[in-house]
């Protein structure tokens, strides 16, 4: 049996759906441990282009249990949408299972994040959730599943939830008999998937199955460690995994870190090795392909896009303990005569030179200059490459001066985005 975790080592988008995906295949459980509908991971195969937001995207493999797990939120209408889409084009979604405790996006929820958004939020209700999940006036999905519970609960949130809608937001309420009609229903089609997650887990690991833990966003966008306050609401680090399944600390034992070749961001706040949005180095990492081109799954927002930052890289090999990298999009940099690393931050207020973050806020990133180290580009396609040896040395040696200044193994490398576009230095299981 092993036990892995993915997770993102930058703001999200990393690839993280393609090297789930690419593991699921000796995985028996997959789980997506946290976050909700804000999420966006693709997956490219030879039956075609898959979209997943919650659903883990091992679900494309056979006599897998893939499970929603309950550290996420889930937004009822936008599942099912993503369940039937996923029906029609030929997934068989036995395997899918939904923990109970997962909180609900209700309606107001997401009404209240599109008016009140101030740092980019895709408007999905997610953080208002995840803010309602702690200040205990939250619905979770086993509560869908009771007129009597249901109504409880709403007769105790929705006087307060109208009264924010009404008076601070000058939108419409909503009346209880209309959000118990509606959500009665939601729970009726998510009944045959409710499972008894912890104990199904409890169970795999007694059998010694493989499992793999799913996050979504990245370590920068982590409610704790990320650039905050341009962070998500949830907690996508590796140590998530333990909190949004279920599980203990003491079964993990891998823990993977997803990684572009250069950086992407999605939303405000600071960027340290961003480059001009219009300028030419921008447009090539941005527009290089189709599939994989540089616009949010979720959102359709164009990404900012920078040169690879190793300091927050090994601030976030820290925070998640990364035994392994999986690096992505490596072809992307193939028409580059020069590529830029950066290496190091100037505090532009202190004048101090900065390789090792004490933390990522935006307080302290806004605060500093990219120092870069400039490093010959290999001009050579290497799309779709399925071995080490195909690559040219130039494109070899980058790949090891990240895995060197990380001081963390390089596992997989991703020359595209279909599944045989990939590079194994490693096997994960």
């Amino acid at each position: 049996m092993v036990c892995v975790v993915i997770s993102g080592g930058q703001w999200g988008d990393e690839g993280k759906a393609k090297i789930t995906d690419l593991l699921s295949d000796k995985a028996d459980f997959i789980v997506r441990y946290q976050g909700g509908a804000n999420a966006g991971h693709t997956v490219s195969t030879k039956e075609g282009l898959f979209k997943f937001h919650l659903i883990p995207s091992g679900i494309l493999f056979d006599n897998k249990t893939c499970i929603i797990g309950p550290g996420t939120v889930i937004e009822p209408g936008f599942l099912i949408n993503e369940i039937e889409n996923l029906k029609k084009q030929g997934i068989n979604l036995q395997g899918l299972k939904i923990s109970g405790l997962a909180h609900i996006t209700m309606p107001w929820h997401i009404d209240i994040d599109k008016a009140a958004d101030t740092v980019g939020s895709t408007g999905k209700g997610i953080g208002p959730t995840y803010t309602d999940k702690a200040k205990r006036h939250g619905i979770q999905l086993h509560d869908l599943l009771s007129e009597k519970t249901l109504r409880e609960k709403l007769q105790r949130v929705l006087p307060k939830q109208n009264q924010a809608l009404q008076k601070i937001h000058n939108l419409n309420a909503y009346s209880e008999d209309e959000i118990v009609e509606k959500y009665l229903k939601y729970g009726e089609f998510f009944k045959p998937y409710l499972g008894d997650v912890i104990n199904d887990l409890y169970k795999a690991r007694k059998d010694e199955k493989n499992i793999l833990f799913e996050g979504a966003q990245g370590t920068l966008l982590d409610i704790t460690f990320g650039s905050y306050p341009y962070v998500t609401s949830s907690t996508p680090v590796s140590g998530g995994a333990c909190v949004g399944s279920g599980v203990g600390p003491t079964i993990i034992d891998k823990s993977i870190g997803v990684f572009k070749c250069f950086s992407t961001r999605v939303g405000d706040g600071p960027f340290p090795s961003e480059l001009a949005y219009d300028s030419q180095e921008a447009i090539k990492l941005r527009q290089d392909g189709t599939q994989w081109a540089e616009f949010g799954t979720t959102t359709g927002r164009m990404r900012r896009v920078g040169w690879f930052d190793a300091v927050l890289a090994k601030y976030a090999v820290r925070v998640n303990s990364f035994t392994g990298i999986a690096l992505t999009k490596l072809d992307t940099l193939d028409s580059f005569d020069e590529i830029n690393i950066c290496i190091a931050y100037l505090n532009k207020e202190t004048g101090e030179m900065i390789q090792e973050l004490p933390y990522a806020s935006s307080s302290l990133l806004s605060q500093c200059e990219p120092v870069f180290q400039s490093f010959p580009g290999w001009n050579e396609l290497i799309h779709g490459s399925k071995s080490w040896d195909s690559l040219p040395s130039k494109a070899q040696k980058y790949v090891e001066l990240i895995s060197r200044t990380l001081e963390t193994p390089v596992n997989i490398v991703s020359t595209g985005p279909d599944r045989e576009h990939s590079i194994f230095l490693d096997d994960i299981f």
